[in-house]
Formats: C-alpha cells, structure tokens, sequence
C-alpha cells in the first residue's frame, strides 16, 4: 500500500475516532469485487468476507441498542425493528456521513456506472468497515464507534420504527402460531362528520373478541385493536 492510499486512509480513522492497529484491513474493506475482476493480481481479493462478518456485527450491536433502550418491547418487536435498521437504506446513510464511498476500490466499469454512490455498494462498504474493526480490536470498539457516531441516529430510528410497529400483523403471527381460529376485524361504530369521523373496531379469533379499539380512519382503528389485544395476550406491554 503506497503512502498516498494510507494517507487518504488515516484521513476516514480521525473519522471514526478509532486508529487500526492493521490498517490493511481497513483497506481491504474497500475493495469491491469489480476491481480484481479488471485487476487479475487482485482477482482473489475483495471486500465480501468482511462484508458478511460485519453484518452479523451490526445486527448484534442495534439489538444491543434496542435491548437496553426500550425495555417494554417484547422479541416480536424487537425483532421487527431490528429488520428494519439492519438494512441497505440504513447503512447505505451511514456510509454516506463517513463518505465511505471516496475510499472505494472498484473496477472502471463498476466506478463509471455511479457504483461508489450506489445504495448496495455503500451498505455493503459499510458492513466491511465493521468487520475489519472487529478483526482488528473486537466487539467493544465497534459497539463504541457506533455509540460515540451514530447513537442519536439509532436512538431516533428506534423511537421512530416502535412508533410505527405493525400490530395486525405482530397479531397475525402470534395467531398463526398459537390457534387453529382465524382473525377477523369488525367495525362496530362510526361517529363524528365525514370530515372528522371516528371508527370503532372489534377484533375477534373465531368468535371471541380479543381486543378493541379506535382511530380516525378503519386502518387506525384496526391498529388500535390489534394493539390491546397483543396487550391483552401479554404479547407486549402496555
């Protein structure tokens, strides 16, 4: 590696607050597929093991977050919400605010086609760069890299993401799990003028009414009562 690259290299380390104690690992997490498929010195050589290593890094790291910032939510959710943060549109953000994509080392075909600002390329960056700080320190320094760059980001998305969970569908799974009775939704009231109407909605398993609820609109409603029946089944808490 030639002084230039270790330069530009040490340049993202101020970045991440965090200084390699291999710095070809944070190098070799830069280097797309593309590159050796046009380079054939490198043609063995690319950032897809990193890749996977740091995914499975960054999917104990948000469940590390969730765990310990939102002890009402039960596994169903948490896991819901984990899927949604543990994904390219996620990462690919980060990578942007780190400009991970200025490091990359990618075929001219792959570079000419706006492969360093594609969304895949850059989560998958992203993902590499966890795995090389992994393998380089463990756990703890990459738990602390995405604390000390990203935690108001991951707290936000957290907030955000359990203010939006789901709840039919949380139902529909716990259902399907445990009773042979299918789901059906019911209204039962409609109140209030057109321009500001409220729906009451009953929701039943089989012929038993599991819970109930409320909202401007039936798909709201429908929400409403699939949320107090979760918390009824103590599927979640209130």
């Amino acid at each position: 590696m030639d002084k230039a690259r270790i330069e530009k290299l040490h340049e993202l380390e101020e970045k991440l607050d965090y200084r390699f104690t291999d710095i070809n690992l944070l190098n070799l997490a830069f280097f797309h597929s593309s590159y050796g498929n046009e380079n054939k010195s490198y043609k063995d050589i690319s950032n897809e093991r990193l890749e996977f290593l740091g995914d499975s890094v960054l999917d104990l790291i948000v469940s590390d977050f969730l765990y310990n910032s939102k002890s009402s939510l039960k596994e169903g959710a948490m896991t819901k919400i984990r899927s949604q943060m543990v994904c390219e549109k996620s990462f690919s953000n980060m990578a942007k605010y780190l400009e991970l994509g200025k490091y990359l080392m990618m075929g001219h075909g792959e570079f000419i086609s706006g492969g360093s600002e594609k969304p895949s390329v850059l989560a998958d960056t992203f993902e590499a760069v966890f795995g090389a700080i992994y393998l380089d320190s463990g756990y703890e320094s990459a738990f602390k890299i995405v604390e000390n760059k990203f935690k108001s980001l991951f707290i936000a998305e957290i907030e955000t993401k359990s203010s939006f969970i789901d709840y039919k569908t949380m139902l529909q799974e716990n259902n399907q799990k445990n009773s042979r009775d299918k789901l059906k939704y019911k209204i039962v009231k409609e109140e209030g003028p057109d321009h500001d109407k409220k729906f009451y909605v009953d929701v039943y398993e089989g012929n038993l009414v599991i819970g109930s609820g409320f909202g401007s609109s039936k798909k709201h409603a429908e929400q409403d009562a699939a949320r107090n029946a979760l918390i009824k089944l103590r599927v979640i808490n209130e």
